[in-house]
């Protein structure tokens, strides 16, 4: 909860009184509870509320890059050409696999940081969608409902979202290496 809260808040302080103010209104609203959907869905509903009201003064933009197409998400130079179409068919150079190597295991636990600090540098949408995804493990049809977004728009959001991770956990692999 305080992942999806910090989504919305300014500091780590303002998401735990995010969180404590959810469970207050968990707690009054229980009986009021109508089952018309999952708990979790709910609880995360309350969640968001209270963070987007909290943070009045906070208000922020979201970027127009956030929403729009701004290119192809992984290099167009990293897939073989298909001859009668021009477009990218197969991988030319396929994303390494991460195996666990004892110098993979030594640098797992800055890896797993380099991945937070990558998670914070996604546009605001962008990364409420892949926390809602991929850290809480919120499903597709919640996240949209969550984030008043379309199912189209929920998965085009996390496939940037997670490609611009690949590239920056691929650079930081690629520099690893290069040492």
């Amino acid at each position: 909860m305080l992942r999806v809260a910090r989504t919305y808040v300014a500091s780590d302080e303002a998401a735990q009184d995010v969180v404590q103010d959810t469970w207050v209104a968990v707690m009054r609203g229980l009986e009021r509870f109508e089952g018309r959907c999952s708990v979790k869905t709910w609880l995360y509903r309350i969640l968001i509320n209270r963070a987007k009201s909290s943070g009045v003064g906070e208000r922020r933009v979201v970027p127009v890059s956030a929403v729009t197409d701004d290119g192809p998400t992984v290099a167009p130079e990293r897939f073989r050409a298909d001859s009668a179409t021009r477009r990218p068919r197969h991988w030319l150079d396929p994303p390494r696999p991460w195996q666990r190597d004892p110098q993979a295991q030594m640098i797992g636990a800055e890896l797993v940081e380099r991945l937070h600090a990558a998670i914070g540098t996604l546009p605001d949408l962008q990364r409420r969608v892949v926390v809602l995804r991929d850290v809480e493990g919120v499903s597709a049809a919640e996240t949209a409902e969550l984030l008043g977004l379309t199912a189209g728009n929920q998965r085009m959001l996390l496939h940037r979202g997670r490609a611009k991770l690949r590239q920056s956990l691929e650079d930081y692999l690629s520099e690893e290496a290069a040492r």
